[in-house]
């Protein structure tokens, strides 16, 4: 296979476990632990990311060769690897949760490649390490399947993300209860290659201030600086300053691209949240389908709804209240940090404003379109309407019209009655649209490609990763390379594949997998 350059800064920087293997313990004073991967029966490469691929500088006979499925199962090492998991903590649905860790992650090392990118390799399923706790460090098939084709997909649709490079059957199966009701059965098993510059997270930064290890923390994110935000320049005060008001606007552009194509995380703890502004762990998300604030994709959050999709906004600059309230001891005073969680909000404001211009087609922001925006995601709610139609359907509208019609949007309603009762507001909702565009100046051509630019037509609904899965755990894997090429281009018109565009079918309102997945999933 192709050699690949690794230098392993996080570990060649960082103080470490002096304990190898998986025993599971509690670390302190050290911010990884060595780790192998257990090795797994039969590895047979299922799908790859031709681009990530060609980033890392493998070619195609590196993919076609049997030890590229051996080193990507866990199976085997190339030279440089040094295999660990990270230690580090969060708060789990508003509560301070302690040790976590790299509880079925292993990281592989970080890759320079020849354009001077660093990419750190992840194995997600690989084995225990010593913050499994009661976990087996594994994944099943439809779990990994939906965390590779989410990553590819989000990158895509031009937000921030991880990626994956692989997606490698283990031959073995692994034991889940997939809705915590006693009722535990086998699956197949598979391992994930998860690519970024970094998997940092806020909660490797809130485990050492818990623990009151401020020397380790102020270790930990001057590294950060140096490694990741090598931009960042002078005296250190000044420099862990800029670097926290980085973090924090980029989390804000992060979730404001979420909010643009429909995208709900569903697990939105401290310890799933990138210091990059990546979106990271791929768990029970999910796309909205008919608009709706207060759903979320977890069932695990199904009461309490923590992290719906119209809250995760709010829910993000909590998060970075608590990063800050970590990194609190390395300040003198706390202006630096609330200047940084300002930040936040001016910037998820400036953003907010981008998403209304940019999906409604207009040249520039006015103050009363926030409330022309707000008015629409009223009706799209009480009317019961896809978001994705919606937008790909009023890029079409003809803004010369002075009496819009509805028939445009018909693939968009999933409830005929609730379209009935809506269909004069929303009538008078496109009357007042139209005469916005009008008054905007924006020509017709110009608007629509920018409208087409910022509303995907195809994303990865649950119902479609679903049947992906289904057809993948009968051995056909045909439905995953579809949809995989098919999110490639999620802007464009892709004739013969208006299937993958079309909204959630009846069948898929309910179904486990389609609807609601649990953390497990």
């Amino acid at each position: 296979m192709t050699p690949l350059h690794f230098d392993n800064r996080f570990l060649g920087e960082l103080p470490g476990d002096p304990e190898t293997g998986a025993r599971l313990r509690q670390v302190h004073g050290a911010l990884w632990s060595r780790v192998d991967p257990t090795p797994v029966a039969a590895p047979r490469l299922l799908a790859h990311s031709a681009e990530m691929a060609s980033r890392l500088g493998f070619d195609a006979a590196d993919i076609a060769s049997p030890a590229f499925a051996e080193v990507f199962a866990g199976n085997a090492l190339l030279d440089g690897m040094q295999p660990f998991a990270a230690n580090y903590g969060g708060h789990q649905f508003g509560h301070w949760a302690g040790q976590l860790g790299d509880g079925r992650a292993i990281s592989l090392g970080e890759v320079v490649n020849a354009d001077g990118e660093r990419w750190e390799l992840q194995l997600k399923g690989a084995g225990p390490t010593p913050y499994s706790r009661s976990a087996d460090g594994r994944a099943v098939l439809r779990s990994s399947i939906r965390e590779f084709l989410c990553s590819e997909a989000m990158h895509h649709l031009g937000v921030p993300t991880t990626r994956a490079l692989s997606l490698v059957a283990t031959g073995d199966e692994v034991v889940r209860d997939m809705f915590y009701d006693g009722h535990p059965k086998a699956e197949p098993g598979a391992v994930v290659c998860r690519v970024a510059p970094s998997f940092l997270r806020f909660g490797n930064f809130e485990l050492p201030a818990s623990r009151g290890d401020t020397e380790l923390l102020g270790q930990l994110v001057d590294f950060c600086i140096r490694r990741d935000y090598p931009h960042i320049e002078g005296e250190a005060d000044q420099r862990r300053a800029q670097w926290f008001a980085q973090v924090c606007e980029r989390t804000a552009t992060m979730v404001a691209h979420w909010m643009r194509v429909g995208f709900v995380h569903g697990v939105m703890n401290t310890d799933n949240m990138s210091i990059l502004g990546l979106t990271i762990d791929y768990g029970p998300y999910g796309w909205i389908d008919n608009v709706d604030p207060d759903w979320t994709p977890n069932t695990t959050d199904a009461q309490g709804r923590r992290y719906r999709f119209g809250l995760q906004a709010q829910v993000a600059y909590w998060n970075l209240g608590r990063l800050a309230g970590a990194l609190s001891p390395l300040f003198d005073g706390v202006e630096a940090l609330h200047a940084g969680l300002q930040g936040f909000i001016d910037t998820w404001h400036a953003a907010e404003r981008d998403n209304i211009v940019r999906k409604l087609g207009l040249a520039g922001f006015r103050d009363d379109d926030a409330a022309l925006m707000q008015d629409l995601q009223a009706l799209l709610l009480a009317g019961e309407i896809d978001m994705t139609l919606w937008f790909t359907a009023l890029a079409e509208v003809d803004d010369s019209m002075e009496s819009p019609t509805l028939e445009t949007f018909e693939a968009a309603f999933y409830d005929a009655d609730k379209r009935d009762a809506q269909s004069p507001a929303l009538l008078a909702w496109l009357a007042r649209y139209t005469a916005r565009l009008r008054e905007d100046g924006l020509p017709a051509a110009r608007r629509r490609e920018r409208m087409r630019a910022a509303n995907p037509r195809y994303v990865l609904r649950n119902y479609l990763a679903q049947e992906a899965i289904d057809r993948a755990e009968q051995g056909d894997l045909g439905g995953v390379h579809t949809l995989l090429d098919v999110m490639r281009r999620p802007y464009d018109e892709q004739p013969g594949r208006e299937m993958y565009a079309r909204r959630r079918p009846d069948w898929a309102r309910d179904r486990a997998g389609c609807s609601m997945l649990s953390c497990s999933s």
